[in-house]
């Protein structure tokens, strides 16, 4: 199967890029290279005879007509996007323009390709969401964000994405347009751009620094591996019944603190502190995120018992991995720390 995957310079589609790589398809990455880009996550694959790279700006639909002419896809995995909550709190326009025009060029490109060809019955464009358009769950541990919950976004970013599973279902319902959508929980583990939570603590744990979390770290995250998170997108992809959305969890559910404080654990133990301290010393609390949802949790039952996926890893050995790769691993993330808001607190201007 020949795949274009968008934004397969980033860390989660970076992580599909090579998965189908190593799995045998044919892989065109058509990436803008962004400030959260970076062509070394492909390193690995990168001169293998079935990987091409189109650098492109799905905001360009002159662009994404000629790449899906030329390279004539079987399939599309649409993961371009601007994805960072904080940043679409300073600046929302580049998430409306990416996420949502950028998606709807991408539609139609697919659309016109896919009209062109015949309408072939095996093309899919898989869309790949997050569940944070469900909004914000209650403390109750029973109650899971499931394919049926009904659209609730509280930031812009989360409102940029649900616009986009909109449209996908749209184009899908109103052009015949073979789809399906997933929307997945928080990933973390390798090539995680040094801006999110989990790099934030590894790396300012490791360079002394206080740890920042928001609130009183009582926020609650279902966190999933990125490596699982591949795989299940591609077995969505290729199983996925049209027109279906399935939610993809790591069935992990951890309060920020709880997280923060297993990563110092896991440091504790593999780059003891020189003074002998715990890294848990440089955890501070700071102002909470503005709208910043209280709890995300997913129901993984339709993946599990239609696809037969679960997750591979409990968050304890996930973390383990990743803290592991970050260490052994710091050319990689050097190279990104003087980009663009990396080290600094974003998302305080509302």
């Amino acid at each position: 199967m020949k795949i274009l995957v968008t934004g397969g310079a980033g860390f989660i589609g970076s992580a599909v890029v090579r998965q189908a790589i190593r799995a045998g398809h044919e892989v065109v990455n058509v990436d803008a290279l962004t400030y959260a880009a970076c062509l070394d996550n492909v390193a690995e694959v990168a001169d293998s005879p079935r990987y091409a790279f189109e650098q492109a700006d799905i905001r360009d639909r002159a662009a994404l007509d000629k790449i899906f002419a030329l390279h004539a896809p079987d399939a599309v995995m649409h993961l371009a996007a601007e994805s960072h909550v904080d940043r679409s709190i300073d600046g929302p326009g580049d998430f409306i323009e990416t996420n949502i025009t950028g998606t709807f060029n991408m539609l139609e490109a697919a659309r016109r390709f896919w009209v062109a060809v015949g309408k072939p019955g095996h093309f899919r464009f898989h869309h790949i969401s997050t569940d944070e358009v469900y909004g914000s769950l209650p403390a109750d541990k029973s109650v899971l964000f499931t394919e049926d919950t009904a659209y609730d976004p509280r930031s812009p970013y989360s409102a940029s994405k649900a616009a986009s599973d909109h449209l996908v279902r749209a184009w899908h319902e109103t052009y015949g347009l073979p789809m399906v959508l997933s929307n997945c929980s928080n990933n973390y583990g390798p090539y995680h751009f040094p801006e999110k939570l989990i790099p934030v603590v590894i790396l300012g744990a490791l360079a002394g620094k206080p740890l920042p979390i928001y609130g009183d770290g009582s926020n609650i995250r279902d966190w999933l591996y990125v490596e699982d998170h591949a795989a299940a997108l591609l077995l969505v992809l290729q199983k996925g019944e049209n027109g279906r959305s399935y939610n993809i969890g790591g069935e992990n559910e951890r309060t920020n603190l709880e997280l923060v404080e297993t990563l110092c654990a896991i440091l504790d133990d593999k780059r003891p502190r020189a003074d002998g301290q715990s890294y848990k010393e440089q955890i501070t609390f700071v102002t909470d995120r503005p709208g910043h949802d209280a709890r995300y949790a997913i129901d993984p039952s339709r993946i599990r018992d239609e696809l037969g996926w679960r997750p591979s890893v409990t968050v304890e050995e996930g973390l383990a991995l990743t803290v592991q790769w970050y260490l052994d691993n710091e050319a990689w993330w050097r190279a990104l720390q003087s980009r663009i808001g990396v080290g600094q607190r974003l998302g305080v201007s509302a």
